[in-house]
């Protein structure tokens, strides 16, 4: 259908006080101007195609517009990111406009107060005065005026002003990224720089759930350094490219501090070398020499250029058990030694590969070994389906910009190497840069304005949700900064919107049980986001080790095709605060949302099953699980009348879901004789298939009695390996 249009740019735009002489001066002085739905997420009962959205009557043009189907009761409502004080509402109907319908205000989308009323509405455009507050905002329609639907070409809402707080504006030049972020640049003191890398090494060498965190990073040049990566450390060069930015040394992760067994001399174990990451750097090694990656869980080799061998063990003894390589070129062999089990992706394996031991996956990357699996246990996929890499911070021309990479489809190879990379930067000028203690209303409020944020290292302890509402926003952390909530609330929220950015942090649960930490789209979304998917990069999620956290589900994902590139969620075995009873987390990873896909999945230790996907569509790419060492007997470990519940869990309902390069293993510390029935449970349909598992019984303590849906044979002391190659 086809109606005239009927309202001015100014009423879209939410300049309304002055169309409604009605409203008193009082009120009028006291409500805002700015209208807060604008390109708000919105959603709606229904549409009567996919030209008329509900997203249309908030985007600000009056020339298109949301209309539902032809049938009552109808609605439309927008999600203001926070709760507000509402003043005033202002409608731009089509021709077809609802006789009877109301305005209603409410937190959670759930209860909803009704702060106007009519049933003789007049159509056309309709400025109206509220008083309520709420973050979402519904128009809830119960008698149309045609017979055709509800048709609004604006939905504008204005609020009070209350002297929020004050955004202060970011230095591009100059940016305050605070004490403990080390920039070296062109010039440099040799001795002084390496003095305080050795400083910060020692500092941070055993200092596994300390609050201390740090970046150091490098401006484009040429530098001569030894950085010895321990936790919470991350260095980065400040290019454009790697090559941009080349350190004459080392970059390197030593098995140096973690005893093997009784004996303190007896060192080289690297299980537990987490959090830490190298990034966008060319590092031109020594003669004769070669790097050492000893790492295992949430230690990233990103974007990076190595000119010679890297050793991903402690290079003669010991045990590694994680970690991956993204987007980088290394000129030599890489040998993976004791190395459990490996990602890499779109990286250009100049050298070859050398070694497996049980889960070595590769995707998109040339110069890696043949497919073959088991023994040796090499997955290897010829081009990554879709991807975006990680955001990440550099230094043009004076000024600090964020360098956003383009989504690619059916890739093979690095990012960089054949030129400048594709994708859009954005100066720190759109950023706020989020300190530990900054208010979480600062930082909502920095976002409700449209700005970006960038977390600086340290532990930031938030008594409220950080709500990220509007599209393509990035959030990128600095040396693994750390949000934790304190109030029993997520650390961070994402509404159901396109091509959000979440990179580099780690989420640690508080005392205070949290239903989830991290949500990625409200319940029920159902966007497709297919041209302009949300990612994570480099987002780890803890529960217990620090402290006595507690979360039911540490990452949720509601929202439709978001792409996971890399995360470690972990209920802690060691530490603080950790026990059956103490730390409890039921699930790691849940997956709701349609056609999402992950590459390098760690989930560990969490008390029912590890990851649930429910959603259809799903592919992921490498997938390392440990089930709770802690269960301290058989009835604390039963999935009803099953014992056990498995690590991986595709929901019974699901159509279509893929996998390659998966393993669950188990060590039952607490009680040996604990046995859980499958590692993987999946449903028996044609569209369900997954390549290379395995199950592993490290040390053959405890028991998974089959790999997948009964299918494989038990790990155990007898036979502490299985593998499945294909299922079904």
């Amino acid at each position: 259908m086809s109606f005239p249009r009927l309202l001015t740019a100014a009423l879209a735009l939410g300049l309304v006080a002055v169309l409604n002489p009605a409203t008193p001066s009082a009120q009028a002085a006291e409500c805002g101007t700015s209208n807060a739905a604008l390109n708000r997420p919105a959603t709606a009962s229904s549409a009567e195609n996919a030209g008329t959205p509900a997203s249309a009557a908030v985007d600000g043009n009056t020339g298109t517009r949301w209309s539902s189907a032809f049938s009552d009761p109808q609605w439309i409502q927008v999600d203001l990111g926070s709760t507000q004080q509402v003043c005033r509402v202002a409608l731009s109907w089509e021709a077809a406009y609802g006789r009877a319908f109301q305005v209603q205000l409410s937190d959670n989308a759930s209860t909803w107060n009704t702060v106007y009323s009519t049933t003789t509405g007049t159509g056309g455009t309709q400025t109206l005065a509220v008083t309520g507050s709420g973050r979402y905002v519904r128009v809830y329609g119960t008698a149309r005026s045609t017979g055709y639907g509800y048709s609004l070409w604006e939905l504008a809402v204005n609020t009070e002003s209350t002297g929020g707080p004050t955004i202060p504006p970011t230095d591009p030049r100059n940016p305050d990224f605070g004490p403990n972020v080390l920039v070296y640049g062109p010039g440099y003191d040799r001795a002084a720089m390496q003095s305080r890398l050795d400083a910060i090494s020692a500092q941070m060498k055993t200092n596994q759930f300390g609050t201390e965190r740090y970046a150091v990073l490098y401006k484009p040049g040429v530098y001569d350094a030894d950085v010895n990566l321990r936790f919470y450390t991350q260095v980065a060069g400040l290019g454009l490219r790697p090559d941009d930015v080349r350190l004459n040394g080392h970059v390197r992760v030593e098995a140096d501090w973690l005893q093997q067994g009784d004996n303190p001399n007896n060192l080289g174990n690297a299980t537990q070398n987490f959090w830490r990451q190298a990034e966008n750097l060319f590092v031109n090694l020594p003669a004769g020499q070669v790097e050492r990656w000893a790492v295992s869980q949430a230690a990233s080799y990103r974007r990076m250029h190595l000119s010679g061998q890297v050793q991903l063990w402690n290079g003669g003894d010991g045990w590694a058990s994680g970690g991956l390589i993204v987007d980088s070129k290394i000129d030599g062999v890489t040998v993976s030694g004791s190395q459990q089990q490996f990602l890499t992706r779109n990286s250009n394996l100049a050298g070859g590969w050398n070694g497996s031991v049980w889960n070595m996956v590769f995707v998109g990357s040339p110069g890696s070994p043949a497919q073959h699996f088991p023994n040796p246990s090499h997955t290897t996929v010829d081009t990554t389906p879709v991807v975006r890499e990680k955001p990440f911070l550099y230094f043009e021309n004076g000024e600090y910009k964020v360098f956003v990479p383009a989504l690619r489809q059916n890739s093979r190879g690095t990012s960089w190497e054949s030129g400048a990379p594709a994708g859009q930067s954005i100066s720190l000028a759109d950023f706020f840069i989020v300190k530990p203690g900054t208010p979480v209303a600062t930082t909502n409020a920095a976002l409700a304005q449209g700005k970006h944020l960038l977390l600086t290292p340290g532990v930031h302890r938030l008594t409220d949700t950080i709500n990220v509402t509007r599209p393509n926003t990035v959030v990128l952390g600095l040396g693994l900064a750390t949000l934790s909530p304190d109030t029993g609330k997520a650390a961070l929220a994402v509404s159901d919107v396109d091509g959000v950015k979440l990179a580099g942090f780690l989420v640690d649960a508080g005392v205070q049980n949290s239903p989830v930490l991290l949500q990625v789209g409200p319940t029920g979304a159902a966007a497709s986001h297919a041209a302009n998917p949300t990612s994570l990069h480099d987002v780890y999620l803890r529960v217990g080790g620090s402290q006595a956290g507690k979360a039911t589900v540490s990452l949720e994902i509601n929202s439709d095709d978001v792409i996971v590139d890399h995360t470690w969620v972990w209920r802690a075995d060691h530490g603080s605060g950790v026990g059956w009873n103490v730390n409890t987390g039921r699930n790691g990873v849940v997956v709701n949302g349609d056609n999402v896909t992950a590459y390098g999945l760690f989930v560990e230790h969490y008390q029912q099953y590890n990851v649930l996907w429910n959603g259809n569509g799903g592919r992921t790419y490498f997938f390392q699980n440990e089930l709770p060492y802690d269960p301290p007997n058989q009835a604390s470990w039963m999935n009803g009348s099953s014992p056990g519940w498995a690590g991986y869990k595709v929901a019974d309902g699901v159509t279509t879901h893929e996998g390659w390069g998966l393993g669950v293993y188990c060590f039952n510390q607490a009680n040996p004789n604990v046995v859980t029935a499958n590692g993987f449970e999946v449903p028996n349909r044609s569209g369900v298939r997954m390549h290379d598992l395995v199950t592993v019984s490290l040390g053959g303590v405890g028991t998974i009695n089959n790999v997948i849906n009964g299918v494989g044979g038990a790990a155990n002391l007898a036979t502490q390996q299985r593998y499945v190659v294909n299922y079904p």
